[in-house]
């Protein structure tokens, strides 16, 4: 989720989004890690996007805070688009990261999965604002996956586990390193359709979920997102 300002002067659009991430496995070393990551690879492709008769370049602005004891209340009562909340935790059902929704703002991210260059926390981010899964998984002769692919994708072998197993076995289907943000993912958000006040729009909804630990709650249930 996120606050989308809309600067024409300076032939721009800039996504806010502030990321708060909590639980056990919450760092400032991990923080920072995923904070820049996201914004580096949302950035990448300087996508521009049309508004009224001129091109303006899309501008990522993502920060980010650990607070491992945020209460609920905080979560529950959030007003604020630009907060997307995000336990993170060395144990979740399902045993993969997922956020509440396709257009939220909270989530559950599994430790193992946020090594560096895991780009699972962009691919997330991606969903907070509104952007699912691809309907064709398999991109065999077409490239480089973008950033929505999920796990599971049949690529072509420089983008495997191992370029060297057949697709489809296991180690042939799509590292998640490999997933790239492309300005087509960036259109895919359609911000030209958003609804602005004095500049300003909101980008997804707010699902405002404070996720428990699931080693002692019991959790709840994983959405397929990841």
């Amino acid at each position: 989720m996120g606050a989308a300002e809309l600067q024409p002067e300076h032939k721009q659009l800039i996504i806010h989004s502030h990321f708060v991430f909590y639980g056990s496995a919450a760092t400032p070393e991990l923080t920072a890690q995923l904070r820049e990551e996201t914004e580096t690879l949302w950035n990448e492709p300087k996508a521009q996007v049309q508004w009224r008769d001129h091109l303006i370049t899309v501008n990522f602005r993502i920060t980010a805070s650990v607070q491992p004891i945020i209460s609920d209340l905080e979560v529950y009562q959030n007003v604020d688009p630009r907060n997307n909340f995000f336990r993170i935790e060395p144990f979740i059902l399902g045993n993969i990261s997922f956020v509440d929704g396709v257009g939220c703002n909270s989530g559950y991210f599994l430790l193992e999965n946020l090594y560096a260059g895991s780009t699972t926390a962009a691919h997330e981010y991606g969903h907070t604002l509104g952007l699912d899964h691809p309907h064709n998984l398999d991109l065999r002769g077409l490239g480089r996956p973008g950033i929505m692919y999920p796990r599971g994708t049949l690529v072509d072998p420089e983008f495997q586990y191992d370029p060297a197993v057949p697709a489809g076995l296991k180690g042939g289907t799509m590292h998640p390193m490999h997933r790239r943000v492309l300005t087509s993912d960036v259109h895919q958000l359609k911000l030209h359709r958003l609804r602005f006040e004095n500049r300003f729009a909101v980008v997804g909804e707010f699902t405002n979920v404070f996720h428990e630990d699931h080693r002692t709650a019991g959790g709840g249930q994983a959405s397929p997102m990841a």
